[in-house]
């Protein structure tokens, strides 16, 4: 395997852990231990090794696959990140006004497809009379989900601002 240019500064700047991590905590499906060593340029026993330390640490969880053990992000560990990274570049009066945004989205959805929900969009899409409505209505449903889950990630930093960012330094 002959390493591309950006792969040999990778390799140089990033230690063999943090490479594996890296290509791991962004998968979305779950992924064999042999193919985030070749993405992370590793040998397997070498990302097994730091697969099995990050699922001791609760960054991974195992999947059982087919033919091998499985890796993917640990869900709690994602959302822990995603609300750490909330409260360290917003204060209350921002999430309060990203909160505003995000039900707004879901608002001009809800009316523009009169559709509660995104599964309900999906109902719809899959009696669309065109492929680019049915294809149109299935993004949006899929981009729903994602405003969901940011909105979900929203309230909660606004719920528990006090407990969360009590050592969070205020923004720049």
């Amino acid at each position: 395997m002959t390493d591309s240019s950006g792969a040999k500064r990778w390799k140089e700047r990033q230690s063999a852990f943090d490479r594996v991590r890296s290509v791991a905590v962004t998968i979305s499906e779950p992924k064999s231990a042999d193919w985030i060593a070749e993405q992370a340029h590793v040998a397997g026993n070498t990302a097994r090794d730091h697969l099995q330390r990050l699922v001791e640490m609760n960054v991974l969880r195992t999947v059982v696959g087919e033919n091998a053990t499985q890796y993917a992000p640990d869900p709690l560990y994602t959302r822990m990140q995603a609300l750490r990274n909330l409260l360290d570049n917003r204060d209350r009066d921002d999430l309060l006004e990203l909160r505003g945004d995000l039900q707004e989205q879901v608002e001009e959805w809800q009316t523009e497809y009169d559709a509660d929900s995104p599964d309900d969009l999906r109902e719809q899409a899959a009696h669309a009379d065109t492929a680019e409505k049915t294809r149109e209505m299935r993004r949006t449903a899929n981009d729903w989900d994602i405003i969901a889950y940011r909105l979900q990630l929203v309230e909660d930093a606004i719920e528990h601002y006090s407990d969360y960012a009590g050592s969070t330094p205020a923004p720049a």
